[in-house]
């Protein structure tokens, strides 16, 4: 995928250069995106060689382009390799356990990617903002995170964990979008409605998390999103730069040929059978 990089945005890519560029060309995006999808595929097969365990966090701003950059990853390749996680509130038996509990059970096996749509960095942002946990409960969870994921590297997982950062004005764009769009409503949770108001908390909140987890072992990196179509291209290309992986060599497919030995007119006997119309 060429050159790595280190996550960091250049001295010169300031909000107003952001702002200021044109739209995304249409074809240069397909195509882009479509090379990096056949590189994903090349991942895919190099993780089940090589018995690779992946965990990949996103995070960040409601409406940021979380999902999106999420499908973008797992269109083209197995869901039973990438496998991506979106938990639910915990129900009152999982909030008697210990809290990392019900996401270690969805960790990797040998040969897996796992993609959170949200994690245990929950009780960092909306648990913490929303009073959904106690000060005690959030100040255990800064202070033990970093040494939980300094163990799961010591285990050999590899630990990726990307935040999605929008602008205010954006994300009450994409809010409202989901209002009128009968599509989407169902995107929009009394909970997001309640992030619009406390915007400066969740940012509070944010800051608080990187300075005690942002580290050398499980650096965060941040997506600038208010772009989705560029903060999918960017991130894809930059996990993929993160990552050593080679092409493995696998034989060449070859389609076979129908056995006719016991042929018969197949396609009759359908004709008894409730067909869908075609309407189209």
């Amino acid at each position: 995928m060429g050159k790595k990089d280190n996550g960091k945005a250049s001295k010169g890519d300031s909000d107003k250069n952001r702002d200021s560029r044109k739209k995304l060309d249409d074809e240069l995006y397909e195509e882009t995106l479509f090379e990096l999808q056949a590189e994903l595929v090349k991942l895919q097969q190099w993780v089940v060689a090589k018995g690779e365990r992946i965990i990949i966090v996103f995070e960040g701003r409601d409406a940021a382009g979380k999902g999106g950059v999420i499908k973008r990853i797992t269109e083209r390749v197995s869901p039973r390799i990438f496998r991506v996680v979106a938990l639910p509130a915990p129900t009152d038996r999982e909030k008697t356990q210990l809290y990392l509990q019900r996401y270690i059970a969805h960790f990797p096996a040998a040969g897996e990617i796992v993609l959170f749509d949200r994690s245990w960095y929950n009780r960092a942002g909306v648990e913490r903002v929303m009073d959904f946990c106690t000060e005690d409960e959030y100040r255990h969870f800064l202070h033990g995170c970093p040494r939980f994921e300094q163990g799961l590297i010591d285990e050999g997982i590899r630990l990726f964990k990307y935040w999605f950062e929008i602008s205010d004005e954006v994300q009450r764009k994409r809010m409202q979008a989901r209002i009128n769009d009968p599509r989407k409503t169902w995107k929009l949770s009394p909970m997001d409605l309640k992030s619009r108001r406390r915007w400066y908390d969740y940012s509070r909140a944010r800051d608080d998390m990187f300075a005690a987890t942002d580290t050398a072992q499980a650096p965060w990196y941040v997506v600038m999103a208010d772009d989705k179509r560029r903060a999918r291209l960017n991130c894809i290309t930059h996990l993929l730069n993160q990552i050593p992986y080679e092409t493995v060599d696998e034989k060449k497919v070859e389609l076979a040929e129908r056995d006719k030995k016991k042929a018969f007119d197949d396609s009759a006997t359908l004709a008894s059978r409730n067909i869908v119309p075609e309407r189209f």
